[in-house]
């Protein structure tokens, strides 16, 4: 076991210009906001470098300099932004006040090893910097829609009423449309049939392949699985061009040979390329998933006589589980969210959710799209929550995590 590292005061010639750093970020944002990034650069880091030395050198008491940090700032925030602006400057206020004393009493080294260099250390907080950067700048679309989906208006924007809070601002009816509105119903309806059928056929068929690949006396196989993920690599609007052309032959030979009705092959059209999309994903979750497999229970089952489907479904299949679970969740995101293919290849019976999000912002700007990309973003987030609760049992299983 590592000793722990001794930490000890920093000299404010450190501490206060990497505060002030942290405060002329935040004032870019701000002066940005009121028509000045390089004024808000400058007020901030004035502001925060100030408060840092008033708490260091004048007050003396951590507790206090919190509280003062807080009220300080969210009164600066009331003042020109109102409630929203106080709620943000409360929580800058804390953040400025941690991060003081988290240099100032050399708290940051305080988990690292202790023979790391400055450099070291630089690089390993600039590296989760810029990790929770991207996240933020990934997250925060989301993070705007989600509001926006509970405006009383149809504006795609934040009324007045919004931002002061104001309950008259705020309203369901989007999502009332969204569930008495026939046209985002049978769409709705489109998704939850597609969907389910295309991940089947996607988890049937990736699961074979992955197994099939697993083995090393396979010849070729590095190139049979580069075509097979191929469709995650090709640019999907080259796939959906090529499924339109050998879809419509296909559709025409079971119209005219078969005599299905026209409506019944442009499911199984739509069906047959989502699966194509999700079966990547499988194949890659699988396959991981079968690096730690011990193949001598495969061999011990068939030396006590149990044949190759009666092995795969009471051996193999309880170890690969959590994979192939994992890769069925990703295919059915895969062909729930998909809407380049179903453009080229579907028709308006099949019409899915996200073409009608698609036709909602192409032809009439609907406001109903925030509360439909809201719940799809909650389902999407129970998914990958079923996700990484599956990958983790998969190692326990698989002896690679003690809990």
């Amino acid at each position: 076991m590592a000793s722990l590292t001794p930490i000890s005061r920093k000299p404010l010639s450190f501490v206060l210009p990497t505060t002030a750093a942290f405060g002329a970020l935040l004032g870019l944002f701000v002066g940005t906001a009121n028509g000045s990034a390089s004024l808000g650069i400058l007020i901030g880091a004035g502001i925060v470098a100030a408060m840092g030395a008033v708490f260091i050198l004048v007050l003396k008491n951590e507790q206090m300099a919190k509280w003062i940090s807080i009220v300080g700032v969210a009164a600066l925030g009331f003042f020109f932004a109102g409630l929203p602006g106080a709620i943000i400057g409360a929580l800058s206020g804390w953040f400025f006040h941690w991060v003081t004393y988290w240099l100032y009493e050399g708290r940051y080294r305080a988990k690292l090893l202790p023979y790391l260099t400055g450099r070291q250390v630089l690089w390993h907080y600039s590296f989760r910097t810029i990790c929770g950067a991207i996240f933020v700048f990934l997250i925060t679309p989301i993070l705007v829609v989600m509001p926006l989906s509970f405006n009383a208006e149809d504006f795609f924007t934040f009324t007045p009423e919004m931002l002061r809070f104001d309950p008259e601002g705020y309203s369901l009816k989007h999502y009332r449309d969204f569930f008495t509105n026939n046209e985002w119903q049978r769409s709705f309806k489109n998704s939850l049939i597609i969907a389910p059928i295309a991940t089947v056929i996607s988890v049937s068929l990736g699961t074979l392949a992955a197994i099939g690949l697993s083995q090393s006396h396979v010849p070729g196989r590095r190139a049979i699985m580069a075509i097979l993920i191929s469709p995650m690599i090709v640019p999907l609007i080259i796939s959906a061009t090529g499924m339109f052309f050998f879809y419509s032959d296909i559709g025409n030979w079971l119209e005219g040979t078969l005599g299905l009705p026209k409506t019944f092959v442009g499911y199984v059209k739509v069906v047959l390329a989502h699966a194509v999309l999700g079966i990547p994903f499988v194949i890659i979750t699988v396959t991981a998933t079968l690096v730690g497999f011990d193949h001598s229970l495969t061999r011990a089952a068939a030396n006590m006589g149990a044949n190759p489907v009666t092995t795969f479904f009471r051996v193999q299949m309880p170890l690969i589980l959590p994979g192939v679970i994992s890769g069925g969740l990703f295919a059915f995101i895969t062909s729930f969210d998909e809407v380049v293919v179903v453009l080229f290849v579907g028709s308006a019976s099949q019409k899915t959710l996200p073409w009608q999000m698609f036709t909602g912002l192409r032809e009439q700007i609907s406001p109903t799209i925030l509360a439909v990309a809201t719940i799809l973003v909650g389902i999407s987030i129970l998914l990958l929550a079923t996700v990484e609760i599956l990958r983790r049992r998969s190692e326990r299983l698989r002896g690679m995590s003690p809990t």
